[in-house]
C-alpha cells in the first residue's frame, strides 16, 4: 500500500504510463496501466488484494512503461529510471559490439526502451554496484535509477543530481522518493538526502551506503519553479517557500497599477502569492481550475485540441474580472499556448487589462538534460519564435536574447507580449530566481534559460 500510495503521489510528474512490481518472496508481481485520461488509483485499485510483498517500487512516466523486470547472471530484480539518455544510440551500438546475441525486447515507437538500455549496462558488469557506477560513466544527460532486488532496494541518483533521491523512515520500514511530499501521510518522516552520483542500499534494517556523493551538482531549478509538488523539499529547501520567495522579488521589480494579484493555477499560484504579499495587492481568484473530469492533462498531438485543453480547464468569475486590472503570476511560457487561452478568455469577460508575470527567464532552449519539459523542439518555444521574427531567421548566437540588459531581449520580451496580446509582461531574472532557491547558483542547472551546461 505504501508503494501504491507513495507512486500516485508523483502523478503531477506523467501522464502517460504508471507502474508496480512487488517482491513477493519467490518472484514479482508487476503491473503497469495506460493512465493517459484517469488516475493511477484508480488503475491499480483491483489489483491490490492480489498482491503481496513488503518490497516494492513504482513510476509514472511519460516516456516508457517501468518498472522493468529482468532475470540475469546477476539474479532477478525489477528497475525504474527517471531522466534522459541522450547518447541512447551509441550504448546501444557499443552493447550489441561488446556483447554476443544481444538484443533488446522493449521499445517505444521504434527506439531502445531507455530503461531497459540501463539494465543492459549493469547487467554487463559482475555486480549491481558496478553496474550502477558504469552507467553513471556512460550515460550523457542524467539517470536516477531504482533497481529492486529480492534482498532490497538500490537507489542511484544521477552523477550530477539533476533528479532529487530523499529517504524517508518510519518504525520498521524505509523508502526512498524522488518527491519527499510522498511522506507525511504514509508516516514516513525524513532521513536521508543522497548527494550527486551517491548510491545506497536500501532494506528494513537501514541503509548500506555502497557509493559516496560526488562533488559537483546540477539540481535542475525548474524542481522549484514549475515541476515540483508545493509540499517537497530538495536540498533543504521547500517548493512553496521558494515560490514565495520569487514571487516576492518579482514584485520588488515591478510598478504596475493593477487591481488583483492572481496565479495560474496550479503552479503559478505560490509565486502569485509571494508577489502579493510582498506588493500588499490582494491575491484572489478571477478563475478556477475545473477538476472533476478535466483533472488530467493528456498530452494531444494535435494542437488544436491543445488549446482546447488548456481553455477548458480554467472557468471564469466574471464578477472578479470584468473591468479589473489583473495580473497573473505563471510558472513559465513555454509555446505560450495556455496564456494565450486564459488572456483570450479574460478579455471575453470584460477584462481591463491582463498583465503577465513569469515565474523564471524566457526559455531559449530545450531541456537537454530531463523529460519534464513540455516542448521537444526549440520551434515550439514562444522565445525562439519571437527572435526568429525579429531576426528573419536564427541567429548564430542566442547570446544577447538570454541577458536582460540589452536591447535584444527587449525586443523580444516585447514580442512575445504583442503576439499574447498582454498589456505587459515581464519574467523573473536568472539571479532572483537562483536566489530565491537560495542553494548557491554553482549547484543549480540554468541550461534552458542561457545554454550554460556546468
Amino acid at each position: 500500500m505504501d508503494v501504491y500510495f507513495g507512486t500516485d503521489y508523483h502523478s503531477h510528474l506523467g501522464t502517460s504510463r504508471g507502474g508496480m512490481a512487488i517482491w513477493n518472496g519467490s518472484c514479482f508481481n508487476r503491473s503497469i496501466h495506460n493512465i493517459e485520461n484517469t488516475h493511477f488509483r484508480a488503475k491499480f485499485e483491483a489489483e491490490l488484494s492480489k498482491v503481496q510483498g513488503n518490497m516494492g517500487i513504482g513510476c509514472i512516466s511519460d516516456t516508457e512503461p517501468q518498472p522493468l523486470t529482468v532475470c540475469s547472471h546477476l539474479g532477478q530484480y525489477a528497475i525504474s529510471t527517471v531522466g534522459k539518455i541522450n547518447n541512447l544510440d551509441n550504448i546501444a551500438e557499443r552493447a550489441f559490439s561488446n556483447l554476443k546475441n544481444i538484443h533488446f525486447l522493449e521499445t517505444n515507437k521504434g527506439t531502445i526502451n531507455p530503461t531497459e538500455l540501463v539494465s543492459v549496462i549493469i547487467d554487463h558488469e559482475n555486480s549491481f554496484k558496478d553496474g550502477l557506477l558504469v552507467a553513471q560513466e556512460l550515460i550523457e544527460g542524467s539517470c536516477s535509477i531504482l533497481l529492486l532486488t529480492p534482498q532490497g532496494i538500490y537507489a542511484s541518483r544521477d552523477k550530477l543530481g539533476r533528479t532529487p533521491l530523499i529517504v524517508g523512515k518510519k518504525e520498521g520500514s524505509y523508502c526512498v522518493s524522488l518527491e519527499s511530499c510522498t511522506f507525511a501521510n504514509l508516516d514516513y518522516r525524513f532521513y536521508y538526502e543522497l548527494g550527486p552520483g551517491e548510491i545506497i542500499f536500501l532494506t528494513p534494517e537501514g541503509i548500506e551506503k555502497i557509493a559516496p556523493p560526488r562533488n559537483k551538482m546540477k539540481i535542475c531549478a525548474f524542481l522549484w519553479v514549475y515541476y515540483g509538488y508545493p509540499s517537497s523539499t530538495y536540498e533543504g529547501v521547500n517548493v512553496e517557500v521558494m515560490r514565495y520567495r520569487n514571487g516576492a522579488a518579482l514584485a520588488k521589480n515591478d510598478n504596475v497599477e493593477i487591481d488583483m494579484v492572481a496565479g495560474v493555477p496550479d503552479s503559478g499560484v505560490g509565486h502569485a502569492i509571494g508577489y502579493s504579499n510582498q506588493s500588499k495587492i490582494p491575491y484572489g481568484r478571477p478563475f478556477i481550475k475545473y477538476t472533476p473530469t478535466w483533472s488530467r492533462s493528456f498530452m494531444p498531438q494535435n494542437q488544436e485540441i491543445r488549446n482546447l485543453v488548456a481553455r477548458m480547464k480554467l472557468m471564469p468569475i466574471h464578477a472578479l474580472v470584468s473591468g479589473k486590472r489583473l495580473l497573473f503570476c505563471d510558472d513559465s511560457i513555454v509555446r505560450g499556448t495556455q496564456i494565450s487561452e486564459t488572456v483570450d478568455l479574460l478579455y471575453k469577460c470584460n477584462a481591463s487589462e491582463v498583465h503577465i508575470r513569469a515565474a523564471c527567464p524566457p526559455i531559449v532552449y530545450i531541456c537537454k538534460y530531463l523529460n519534464f519539459s513540455r516542448s521537444r523542439s526549440v520551434m515550439d518555444l514562444a522565445a525562439r519564435q519571437a527572435i526568429i521574427q525579429l531576426e528573419g531567421k536564427e541567429p548564430e548566437s542566442l547570446e544577447a536574447y538570454c541577458d536582460p540588459a540589452t536591447e535584444q531581449y527587449n525586443r523580444m520580451v516585447d514580442c512575445i507580449s504583442k503576439r499574447l496580446n498582454l498589456s505587459t509582461l515581464k519574467y523573473q531574472n536568472i539571479h532572483d530566481m537562483i536566489k530565491a532557491i537560495g542553494i548557491g547558483g554553482d549547484k543549480i542547472c540554468t541550461y534552458c534559460w542561457n545554454g550554460k551546461e556546468l
